[in-house]
């Protein structure tokens, strides 16, 4: 007999994550390495069990291997549990029939098995790329004192990106009265996080009523919201003060990246109260030789830095050589930047080469008309020959 559970989550970390280019070729974009010693997963992952939820489904689709490898047995989140921890949840055959996940919503009905085992009253809805802190047991609270049938975590985020988001207007009362999926001409600010609760039952019978409408696109922001919406159920808006951000291009990575080294951010990777947890390989001590010059900067274990360093963040088993300078950067793990090399305002993949003498991007003032770095991307074990120049904005 499995204990029942208040509340579930669901983590979707299916998704091929294009815009982050090379680096997402070989690995779901929840996989991919950030800020020196994590994965972009570690903060959903974390953010679950600090809230006192253990019962977590990951659900996974695109190049999941490193991160089904990565997420193992759950150890590192004090996951490994006899009754409830994390599983990893790909798309299956069944008795008659099996498919990929077609979306959002699809995703979580295939696995309505999995969430009936544990009877929870509540289930949160997650996605495993963004970067923020929150404790969801607050949003629980609050969905329960609503007696809502959902709660959408929102944000407050500038006119001028309102457009890239599911924008909601919400009355005094925090009900939302309005939702709209990347409109055009935004209404207003408050802008869904991808953060769903809902009460069970309430979403089963809305998930299987959207598997049978074949014309649906089984999401939830264009689907199941829109119709709860629709037939009058209590949905509230839940808004979130703190540091989040969607790292789903190569500019928003490089952002995310950069917030760490900056004490007013809104991001402290010191907290002792809320830890990021993470899976870390048993690497030795980094290691700074007599020509090693250290400004402002993220180091892990297993480096060799014998060049300068400046404003810049290094993985794990990293190295720069004697004369290289790194500004404004991130280096992935097992990378390597070698003598008189220069990476300015760039992202080096994970066990890729830069050469001698090499140069790679340019120093930035400020971001292009359209908010976008022009972060220069050396792809994962990507060779940069001697001497070779990378322009900024330039994917290799």
């Amino acid at each position: 007999m499995k204990q029942r559970k208040e509340c579930v989550a669901m983590l979707l970390a299916g998704g091929q994550g294009t815009r982050l280019g090379v680096l997402t070729s070989q690995v779901a974009k929840p996989a991919v390495p950030f800020g020196g010693k994590y994965r972009i997963i570690d903060f959903t992952l974390s953010n679950t069990v600090n809230s006192h939820i253990d019962t977590i489904g990951v659900l996974t689709q695109y190049q999941p291997f490193e991160l089904n490898t990565y997420i193992g047995n759950g150890q590192p989140w004090d996951l490994d549990r006899l009754n409830g921890g994390v599983f990893v949840l790909p798309p299956f055959m069944r008795a008659k029939s099996g498919e990929w996940y077609k979306g959002t919503a699809n995703a979580i009905y295939q696995n309505i098995a999995f969430i009936d085992r544990y009877n929870p009253e509540y289930v949160l809805v997650l996605s495993g790329d963004h970067i923020y802190k929150m404790d969801y047991s607050l949003m629980l609270d609050s969905h329960k004192k609503n007696k809502a049938d959902c709660t959408i975590a929102v944000i407050d985020v500038p006119l001028s990106q309102a457009s890239r988001f599911g924008i909601m207007s919400a009355d005094e009362k925090g009900r939302v009265t309005e939702f709209e999926e990347k409109p055009k001409k935004p209404k207003g600010t408050k802008a869904s996080m991808g953060i769903y609760i809902f009460t069970w039952e309430k979403l089963k019978a809305y998930l299987i009523a959207d598997e049978d409408d074949k014309s649906s696109q089984n999401d939830f922001g264009k689907n199941i919201i829109t119709n709860m919406l629709k037939n009058g159920e209590k949905l509230y808006a839940y808004s979130f003060k703190g540091y989040w951000k969607d790292v789903g291009t190569i500019s928003s990575l490089w952002e995310a990246n950069m917030d760490l080294l900056d004490k007013n951010s809104g991001i402290n990777l010191n907290d002792t109260g809320w830890k990021i947890y993470a899976r870390n390989s048993a690497e030795p001590p980094h290691y700074l030789g007599l020509n090693a010059k250290i400004e402002n900067s993220l180091v892990s274990e297993g480096c060799e830095i014998d060049g300068t360093l400046r404003n810049s963040i290094l993985s794990h088993s990293c190295t720069v050589g004697k004369g290289a300078i790194v500004e404004n950067s991130i280096v992935m793990p097992g990378a390597a930047i070698d003598e008189n090399a220069v990476v300015r305002y760039a992202i080096i993949g994970p066990g890729a080469v830069v050469k001698k003498g090499a140069q790679i991007g340019e120093n930035l003032t400020a971001a292009a008309e359209n908010g976008e770095w022009e972060i220069a991307l050396i792809g994962p074990d990507t060779v940069i020959k001697e001497g070779e120049v990378v322009l900024k904005g330039k994917m290799i």
